[in-house]
């Protein structure tokens, strides 16, 4: 036969085009069987009510019975289900796992370079971070899900900060675009809030407790500084000018932290906001959210706004989601059917809609659901919520680019805020390098 030859034009065009097509399973004697997924347990309560709707439209439509169990965080219950179900090696077809958990069970995980690629195909890139937390080597092992992912950036009460001499809605408004008064916003002028807020009676609620909350803020502060703890390369850099400036700057900010800050767990900074004790947090809209229950006073004075930026750049927190497969699933096929259609556009919009905007969708296109746009008290709160181009912000997860062995330690013994609440326990930052050294050689041994 002649060679029949193709552009690399048409090779792309068709390569989309395949993406774009649905997955399908084969079903058997006009069914799909049975298929269970174990969801994370929503902060806020709506969320559980659209997923549940939604797993219900496709199961109908698919012909698949569909079992969803909904897994409270609270006292860890989801990460012990998930360690129960890998070292049994049955449980759910479908699981959600937070942050690091991909990579814990990456051997047990089943590759869902096909789901992925046909998602990237639809709505292009993801998140950053979810490559540096899913995609273990060169393969995804999991889906990046909306459910539950968060950004952290600040939520702070607007008449108390304009009081310290930061205008948090001139400097981030509910329209698009830069302002010159963003660039203000620096760790700097942050300092001086903080210590002007603290003699208010009304202390920016940092938490420097070994917990996410904690570790999110003070690692994308280092971030900001330049400060690596460990490299790409997996070589610890804790002894650097880049930690000694933060530690520095650190020694200054922990004096004006709440009384409780070392003993702060997750949900401490949402009650200091909520009970109006405090001038600001670095959260999701999950306190906002319940202070317009409780507290509509406070919940009318929030806005929520940008990192602020260090020498090197704007780093916003952020935490994600995954919905992953054992390789040792009954139903992979169906499985991978009922994520691919829970991370469509329609669905995604949604869930996110439902619960005020706290669901934050890893792929950038989807950064612009209206709910943000009309949200409110006030309206517009939550709008610069999503990293806008124009903020000029880097997603981040604290210990990155850290290999993930490493990382994922470091993580989750706290060592950022850790570090910080050794040194308001009076240490210096000699003495403060020498023990962050010691406990990361400790974690590559």
């Amino acid at each position: 036969m002649p060679k029949q030859g193709i552009s690399r034009r048409k090779a792309l065009k068709m390569g989309v085009a395949a993406a774009a097509l649905p997955l399908v399973h084969i079903r058997t004697a006009g069914a799909a069987g049975k298929v269970s997924v174990g969801f994370w347990d929503h902060w806020v309560p709506a969320g559980n009510g659209v997923m549940k709707k939604q797993v219900e439209e496709f199961a109908k439509k698919n012909m698949v019975e569909v079992q969803a169990d909904f897994i409270t965080s609270v006292g860890n219950k989801n990460l012990l289900t998930i360690a129960a179900e890998a070292q049994a090696k049955t449980g759910h077809d479908i699981q959600a796992f937070p942050t690091w958990e991909v990579h814990n069970h990456a051997d047990l995980l089943e590759p869902m370079d096909d789901v992925m690629g046909h998602l990237i195909g639809q709505y292009g890139p993801v998140n950053p971070v979810c490559d540096y937390l899913a995609k273990i080597k060169g393969k995804w092992l999991a889906v990046p899900s909306s459910s539950g992912t968060q950004n952290k950036g600040p939520c702070g009460r607007i008449s108390i900060l304009k009081e310290a001499g930061v205008d948090v809605v001139a400097m981030y408004p509910d329209k698009p675009g830069h302002t010159a008064l963003s660039d203000t916003w620096t760790w700097d002028t942050f300092l001086k809030a903080a210590e002007a807020c603290h003699k208010a009676g009304k202390p920016f609620g940092l938490g420097l407790g070994q917990t996410t909350d904690s570790e999110d803020c003070i690692g994308g502060m280092f971030t900001s500084f330049g400060a690596e703890l460990v490299d790409v390369n997996g070589k610890i850099q804790v002894k650097s000018d880049a930690v000694r400036a933060v530690l520095e700057y650190g020694q200054k900010l922990v004096k004006f932290l709440p009384d409780d800050c070392v003993s702060y767990d997750d949900a401490s900074n949402n009650r200091a906001l909520i009970s109006g004790k405090s001038a600001l947090i670095f959260n999701p809209p999950s306190a906002w959210a319940v202070a317009k229950r409780d507290a509509p006073d406070v919940a009318k004075d929030c806005w929520t706004f940008s990192a602020p930026s260090g020498k090197a750049g704007r780093f916003m927190p952020y935490l994600p989601y995954f919905w992953g497969t054992w390789n040792f699933s009954k139903n992979k096929s169906a499985a991978k059917e009922l994520i691919t259609y829970l991370c469509q556009r329609e669905q995604v919009e949604a869930r996110c809609t439902a619960v005020d905007g706290y669901d934050m969708p890893p792929f950038q296109t989807m950064l612009d659901f209206k709910v943000w746009e009309e949200v409110g008290p006030p309206k517009g709160t939550v709008y610069n919520y999503p990293t806008r181009a124009w903020h000029n912000v880097t997603p981040h997860v604290a210990m990155a680019p850290a290999p993930a062995d490493i990382a994922v330690q470091a993580y989750n013994q706290g060592l950022h805020s850790t570090m910080f609440a050794k040194l308001r326990s009076g240490q210096t930052p000699d003495q403060v390098i020498a023990w962050a050294n010691n406990e990361l050689e400790g974690f590559m041994r």
